[in-house]
């Protein structure tokens, strides 16, 4: 009895043994391939570009002041607002300058009056001249207050009109249409010409960037691009955060002169900016397209890779299979890269996944979603 536990254990082994050579228990499953996204090497329009730090301006900027000494009434307007062109945004109390008015209105009546009596007194003297009934002097005198008559009432309109403008100034209008910024004063404040600027109006749209290139790069660009036809070069901006901007622009302005300090020439390019993305003072960075566009392979660069040996991609064969190809590529600004030599248009190159990959493997390709 004391060997009955040894005779069943080698009995229960001999079974599994059988078992598993039938096949009863399966053996460990092959792993899945690996999940890849795959685009395809595509021929597209490539300019030649050339990218520059530059720095958004304003085309219209206006610093709105007080003309006159005042005291600021309530904002016409909300800071951050679109104001109109002509649009009043501020005033001051109008009330001392109305006084005033109304004090010059007073002495060009006055001036009228005293011109009225001046100039019939030198009437009724060249009628009494004629019959001798006044002297020659006496006439003279007359002309001569009706002179100064005519010369007080010219200085009395003089007077109401600068008066009439000084009324005017209590009115602070925005001379464009535009953006306005903070407020430098509140309501209640005593405000003049030496206050400086109680806020700023800013046309955003359309807007200017205005950058320098060396003078062998503008060399370069007119070489590449017709005389006369530098406004066709398309521009385009890099934003702090690394996005593309949406719109393109074009070069409106090239420099007359070099900087002789730094050897480079101003350049400027306009923008629309209808939903106010660039705000004057902004850095950007601007990318020339130079040239005209021509035909090239592209491929994203989230499918390029790197080792020692130099710069390679993974193609995925009709069979599935992962293929390493080394390739000459150069990197654009847009997230592509041109590809000079290894690959062939609808080449297919794998874009996500590739550190799950080795070369010769198979994988399980699915078409990666247009950028």
């Amino acid at each position: 009895m004391k060997y009955d536990h040894i005779f069943n254990f080698r009995t229960l082994s001999s079974a599994l043994l059988l078992v598993v050579a039938a096949g009863a228990i399966p053996a460990t499953a092959q792993p899945s391939p690996p999940a890849v996204l795959v685009t395809t090497a595509e021929m597209r329009d490539v300019s030649a570009t050339a990218e520059f730090v530059g720095r958004v301006k304003a085309i219209e900027k206006v610093d709105l002041r007080a003309r006159v000494d005042g005291f600021l009434g309530p904002w016409l307007f909300k800071e951050g607002d679109l104001v109109k062109a002509n649009q009043i945004v501020f005033t001051l109390d109008p009330a001392p300058f109305e006084a005033a008015l109304a004090q010059r209105k007073a002495e060009v009546a006055s001036a009228n009056a005293a011109l009225d009596y001046a100039d019939l007194q030198a009437r009724r003297g060249r009628e009494l001249i004629k019959t001798k009934t006044i002297p020659q002097s006496e006439l003279d005198l007359r002309e001569s207050a009706l002179l100064k008559a005519k010369a007080t009432l010219a200085q009395a309109q003089a007077a109401q009109q600068a008066a009439e403008v000084d009324l005017s100034y209590t009115q602070i209008k925005s001379p464009i249409a535009g953006q306005i910024g903070q407020a430098a004063y509140s309501p209640g404040n005593l405000v003049g010409p030496n206050s400086g600027v109680l806020a700023t109006v800013v046309k955003e749209d359309p807007i200017q960037v205005v950058f320098n290139v060396s003078q062998r790069q503008l060399l370069q660009e007119r070489r590449a691009v017709p005389k006369g036809e530098l406004d066709t070069i398309l521009a385009r901006l890099r934003l702090a955060d690394g996005s593309t901007y949406a719109e393109p622009g074009k070069l409106d302005f090239v420099g007359v002169q070099a900087d002789p300090n730094t050897d480079s020439i101003p350049l400027r390019a306009a923008f629309p900016n209808l939903q106010g993305v660039l705000a004057d003072g902004m850095s950007v960075r601007v990318i020339l397209e130079v040239g005209k566009p021509v035909q090239a392979l592209v491929i994203p660069q989230s499918a390029i890779a790197q080792d020692q040996s130099g710069t390679y991609v993974f193609v995925v064969d009709a069979q599935n299979k992962a293929i390493m190809r080394p390739i000459k590529a150069e990197m654009q600004r847009d997230g592509t890269a041109v590809v000079k030599d290894g690959l062939a248009a609808g080449d297919r190159v794998i874009v996500q996944g590739q550190a799950r990959v080795r070369p010769g493997s198979t994988v399980a390709p699915s078409p990666a979603p247009p950028v």
